[in-house]
């Protein structure tokens, strides 16, 4: 038969195994924040012509009314046009006559439905200058009242998420806690 001090160890051990558990458990659905799956034109793409408009594809359904779309072009030149559009979960926007050819970056920042913000940026380049490459570079499309907007393409990149440190570090102090528990239990016997 066992001791109680061998019954009170395996009941601490069994309730950390518990805890380390439930933390493991509670931590997945943190993993799940939006993240962007595609864009119109894709990243990286080489157009000869240039895109009317441009699209980004989430995997969770966005909200217009917290989203920001840039385009800018290698003159520095921001191309956008108009308010940002929502279906489902894709954003997109309409874009003014390109400029000159070369690398245009597309830059995002959209609050998903779990309120986090994901922000980051695909690029294309255009090979043939557009009709916009001999004409004064275009107006931002940014209303005047907003001059702090900057453009979301200067935002750091956090789209891949991840796992948020609060859980590894309640689980830790879980850990640490049940340890002592059960060392200042043994130690009585």
């Amino acid at each position: 038969m066992p001791s109680s001090t061998h019954r009170g160890a395996l009941r601490v051990g069994t309730v950390t195994l518990l805890a380390g558990l439930a933390l493991l458990l509670g931590a997945a659905p943190a993993l799940a924040h939006t993240r962007l799956q595609s864009s119109d034109p894709t990243d990286g793409a080489s157009l000869d012509a240039a895109p009317r408009h441009v699209s980004l594809t989430f995997n969770e359904e966005m909200s217009p009314e917290f989203s920001t779309i840039t385009v800018v072009g290698p003159d520095g030149a921001r191309y956008e046009t108009g308010q940002v559009g929502a279906e489902g979960g894709t954003v997109s926007t309409a874009v003014l006559p390109l400029g000159p050819a070369g690398q245009y970056k597309i830059g995002y920042r959209v609050v998903s439905a779990d309120g986090h913000p994901v922000a980051g940026e695909v690029s294309f380049t255009l090979t043939t200058a557009g009709q916009a490459a001999t004409a004064p570079a275009p107006a931002t499309s940014a209303p005047a009242a907003a001059p702090a907007a900057a453009p979301a393409a200067a935002a750091p990149a956090d789209s891949e998420g991840g796992s948020p440190v609060w859980p590894w570090i309640v689980g830790a102090v879980v850990l640490v806690g049940g340890g002592v528990v059960a060392a200042l239990r043994l130690g009585r016997g």
